[in-house]
């Protein structure tokens, strides 16, 4: 009989001990803001029109130029949007026509000294960033009023553009560099416009 008492008396002391040890669990209704576990709304960044970068990854004819553009910092511009820029591009033929490779630099009068590996791949880099650099105007080119010349983003390297064609063509195809080079494409990016040549600009 006590023991009948006893459990009587003991259920319910152990039954509440139980639900207070249980966890809690909100509908996702009445979870407060500070704890639920969704990802906030997230907006992308979107353009309108692509950048220099994606125009440039896109354009096949291009590729030497932008091959020899990434191993540089100044391909960093073609992607950012604080700024226009005015890219130079030779065709892939126009470079592969020249008798000295971008990395090579120029042929020097100075008797050659044999150099380590680590100063020949230092030289290169400098060959490279100096042609790249003579191909890019850090400004947008207005071509009504030629003859114009622009300054490139090699220090002490200008650009002249020069009436060549009258007619109906663009306004870009009826220019040559001052050597003669042609424009022979334009496309237009949210940061700026590429113009393929049919030439390189002389870095030296």
């Amino acid at each position: 009989m006590r023991v009948l008492h006893f459990a009587a008396f003991a259920l319910p002391l152990l039954v509440s001990a139980s639900l207070n040890e249980q966890s809690v669990f909100l509908p996702p209704s009445t979870i407060p803001p500070e704890q639920s576990m969704t990802t906030p709304d997230y907006t992308p960044l979107t353009h309108t029109r692509p950048t220099l970068a994606d125009l440039l990854t896109i354009e096949p004819s291009a590729s030497i130029y932008y091959s020899y553009a990434r191993d540089t910092e100044l391909s960093k511009e073609f992607n950012a949007a604080d700024q226009y820029l005015t890219l130079l591009v030779p065709t892939n033929k126009a470079v592969m026509a020249q008798p000295r490779k971008p990395h090579q630099g120029r042929v020097s009068s100075e008797p050659q000294i044999e150099l380590s590996e680590q100063q020949f791949d230092e030289q290169s880099q400098r060959n490279i960033y100096r042609w790249v650099s003579a191909h890019i105007i850090p400004t947008h080119v207005s071509l009504s009023n030629l003859p114009v010349t622009y300054d490139t983003m090699l220090q002490g390297k200008s650009v002249t553009f020069i009436p060549s064609l009258d007619g109906d063509a663009p306004e870009w195809a009826r220019v040559t560099l001052e050597d003669g080079t042609r424009i022979v494409g334009m496309k237009k990016g949210m940061n700026g416009v590429v113009y393929l040549i049919d030439g390189i600009v002389n870095p030296y």
